[in-house]
């Protein structure tokens, strides 16, 4: 048993092995990294003419995720146009190299592909929409080819399109729901926030989902968020540490219905007059809130914006 075991683990290894198969050689440097990445600088610079030098005459520029099959690419006219609208509208326009990687250039053994070098990079393109002051800060992925001059013959561009979305849609006014001063959600986080002043609090947590998460900015970790159960415990130590004496609502709460996600929002603001226990100090504790809501009419999400440093003892 001991040799058959052997043996078939032999001849495991030898399929794998004879699986493999070599069709090139990759390069960390090689001249045609040197082109492909004095171009992109030159991109980056605004420098048209440059760019140009580096370009084969019948070079193409394409999308690597488009999905238009009669794609034809950009020529090399309509590519250096794009150099000049970048430096017209990009401000503190830069391209680097991603953190950790590098290009690399790949020279195949196959015959179609003898007088090319593939040159592959991946770098964080950022700047500032100056029309719009969208932020662009986008890693790209690029493919090159490079022929035997050392001429950039064909570009394959990946990035994402968000970005570009959000600055073609920022050149005109759109709305994006209705924000309301009366709605049956703010009187939802007044009956809340009045039943907790009251330590009510059976009533309070009745308007939360059950799966409801909390956020507080004087978390140590800002990601925190606790479970309903967690932040009931938090409420007790706050209770334990302070009376209530009055909550009092300053200006008025917004409800926001967004049409983007159908988000349901309500934004509120509050003093919290609190008596502290051990020293009997009378603070007053500006509040902000953020409750998010279900279709329902249950807050499946609150975020507490307050300064914690005024409810320590100096």
């Amino acid at each position: 048993m001991k040799k058959c075991i052997l043996s078939a683990l032999l001849v495991v290894t030898c399929i794998t092995y004879a699986q493999k198969k070599t069709n090139g050689t990759i390069y960390v440097e090689h001249p045609a990294i040197k082109t492909v990445e004095a171009m992109t600088q030159a991109f980056a610079g605004g420098d048209s003419d440059k760019v140009a030098s580096y370009l084969a005459d019948d070079f193409k520029s394409f999308s690597g995720t488009s999905i238009n099959k009669e794609d034809k690419g950009q020529d090399k006219t309509a590519f250096l146009q794009t150099v000049k609208n970048w430096k017209d509208n990009i401000d503190y326009f830069s391209i680097t190299r991603s953190k950790g990687a590098y290009p690399d250039a790949l020279e195949y053994k196959d015959d179609t592909m003898k007088d090319l070098v593939w040159v592959q990079t991946w770098e964080d393109v950022k700047g500032v929409h100056s029309t719009t002051g969208v932020k662009i800060d986008m890693p790209m992925h690029r493919l090159y080819t490079v022929d035997k001059n050392n001429k950039i013959k064909t570009m394959i561009s990946y990035s994402t399109n968000k970005i570009g979305d959000e600055i073609g849609s920022s050149y005109a006014d759109r709305k994006n729901g209705e924000i309301y001063n009366h709605h049956e959600n703010i009187n939802s986080v007044r009956k809340m926030i009045y039943a907790f002043e009251n330590k009510d609090l059976d009533k309070a947590y009745s308007f939360y989902d059950d799966k409801a998460m909390f956020s507080d900015e004087n978390s140590l970790d800002i990601n925190k968020q606790f479970t309903l159960a967690e932040q009931k415990a938090n409420d007790k130590k706050f209770l334990d540490s302070f009376e209530i004496t009055s909550i009092d609502q300053t200006g008025y709460p917004d409800y926001l219905h967004y049409e983007m996600d159908d988000a349901r929002v309500v934004m509120s603001w509050w003093n919290y007059r609190l008596i502290r226990k051990s020293d009997k100090k009378a603070i007053v504790l500006p509040v902000f809130f953020i409750d998010n809501f279900d279709d329902k009419g249950k807050i499946t999400s609150e975020n507490a914006y307050y300064n914690g440093k005024a409810l320590e003892v100096k």
